[in-house]
């Protein structure tokens, strides 16, 4: 009765959070690698652990957005009645340099690129009816993350973590002039700062490391360039969000650099 009671109170939980569907495939992964475990397998890469540095690269899908915050007097403006930020899938490559600090936490710098789009679409009130205008937005990052890693202890070829740190972006494609026929449209600001947080699972295969890393990156800086128009004045505030799915390739045979070992 009581296991009941607390199965009900945890299925309802989990039905409240954004990412339940990961979380409970984690807790499968950790409990299906748990049961392994009990039986003595060989470990692959023993001495990767061990290693004071080690590299790789990694690839990646990404969704861009928006946190909007709009001025008090949204609801004033003559033309503005509604904006809303559609989604879309990017890509990303990043290069990896992991310096083990301690026995279970490393810090990674990642320089890489990042593809993404990401459309404003405005509710607009023209002679008595309500019109929609679309934004493009077309985002090319230069990323620059720095991330510490918490590693949960080894599980024969198996490993949960934690990420954590921040990001420093570059959009190349804030610079690019406007197509005419996309008028009116708004300009971004080219740089911006985020705080990233996440979650993955390492895999220790036979010639190197894989890994499955699923974070979120939340810009802090407002991105407009008040022109004095109304799609730019109605903001009190517009900030960058970011969802991306990496998959990491690390150490082993990619790594080939011996004097980083102890």
């Amino acid at each position: 009765m009581i296991n009941s009671i607390l199965f009900l109170i945890f299925e309802s939980y989990c039905r409240c959070m954004k990412i339940e569907k990961f979380i409970l495939i984690i807790i499968f992964l950790v409990l299906v690698q748990t049961m392994w475990a009990q039986r003595r397998r060989p470990e692959n890469l023993p001495k990767l652990d061990n290693q004071t540095a080690h590299f790789g690269y990694s690839l990646g899908l990404n969704s861009m957005g928006f946190t909007i915050r709009p001025v008090q007097e949204f609801l004033f403006f003559d033309t503005v009645f509604g904006i809303e930020t559609t989604h879309y899938v990017g890509f990303n490559i990043n290069m990896i340099a992991n310096l083990r600090i301690l026995e279970y936490l490393d810090v990674r710098f990642l320089p890489g690129l990042m593809f993404g789009q990401r459309d404003l679409e405005y509710k607009v009130m023209r002679d008595t009816s309500f019109r929609r205008h679309t934004m493009r937005i077309e985002s090319t990052f230069l990323d620059f993350p720095l991330l510490f890693k918490y590693k949960a202890a080894r599980l024969n070829n198996f490993r949960p973590f934690l990420v954590g740190g921040a990001s420093f972006r570059v959009d190349l494609a804030a610079q690019r002039k406007v197509d005419p026929t996309e008028l009116p449209k708004i300009r971004l600001k080219p740089l911006d700062a985020y705080y990233e947080v996440g979650v993955g699972v390492d895999f220790f295969l036979e010639y190197f490391m894989f890994g499955i890393e699923l974070k979120g990156s939340f810009g802090m800086f407002n991105m407009v360039r008040y022109d004095n128009s109304e799609f730019s004045e109605v903001y009190q505030k517009l900030n960058s969000k970011m969802i991306i799915l990496s998959f990491h390739f690390e150490g082993g045979k990619i790594d080939k650099i011996k004097w980083w070992e102890n």
